[in-house]
């Protein structure tokens, strides 16, 4: 359960992206609008179904947005991190929760009610195109996705997700966040076992290097786009 509100501050608006191109009195605000929320890990923060009340924007820890079935099958649909925010599409279509959304890390939230959203994008062009952004590169998350579901063999997709959640460190492509094959094995659609055969082989191949908690993930391993 997520710990009560508190207040935010102008400072903590301005440095979040979706908020970012607000004038200061705008943010003064705002700031009087969104709350501040706690949650720790493993908490569920909206559930699938749910009406849909708020947005949310993420400040610090990471979340998995899932779908399950009654037989407790589970695919991840993508993982959401600091800057980044979710419950927006309800909110544009008054329609409920398409997705579940978990804490996979302690997190801090800010969070906006469904009216105070609607007369921020009526008011502010700039949240607006931040918001269609936002849409617009899920969209595109998932046809890559189905594609790659469609296209590629479990290597490949294995592949593909390691290059995607990869970052840039010093010239080399390095997966920084833990990702257990488990939730491997849920974004791509295959079980454990066959991701950590791949792994394994990829690792043996030389196309990752495992660090620690992190992978290093080598040129060689590039697809074609």
């Amino acid at each position: 359960m997520a710990a009560p509100a508190t207040t935010v501050s102008t400072a903590v608006l301005k440095s979040v992206p979706l908020f970012a191109g607000f004038p200061d009195e705008q943010l003064r605000a705002l700031a009087t609008l969104v709350t501040r929320r706690s949650a720790p890990r493993s908490s569920l923060i909206m559930a699938a179904g749910d009406a849909t009340e708020s947005l949310y924007v993420v400040i610090s820890g990471r979340l998995k947005v899932m779908m399950g079935d009654a037989e407790g099958k589970e695919v991840i649909l993508s993982l959401i991190g600091p800057g980044e925010f979710f419950g927006e599409m309800g909110l544009i279509d008054d329609s409920p929760r398409s997705a579940s959304v978990i804490a996979i890390e302690p997190c801090e939230l800010l969070s906006l009610s469904r009216r105070d959203f609607k007369k921020c994008m009526a008011e502010n062009f700039d949240m607006t195109m931040a918001v269609m952004k936002g849409l617009v590169r899920r969209l595109r998350e998932a046809d890559r996705k189905i594609g790659s579901l469609a296209l590629l063999d479990v290597y490949g997709r294995v592949a593909r997700l390691l290059i995607d959640m990869s970052e840039d460190v010093n010239g080399q492509k390095i997966v920084t966040k833990r990702l257990p094959k488990q939730d491997i094995a849920k974004m791509i659609g295959a079980s454990r076992e066959m991701v950590s055969r791949v792994m394994k082989d990829l690792q043996m191949g030389g196309y990752i290097e495992m660090r620690g908690s992190t992978i290093v993930v080598r040129d060689t391993i590039m697809l074609p786009d």
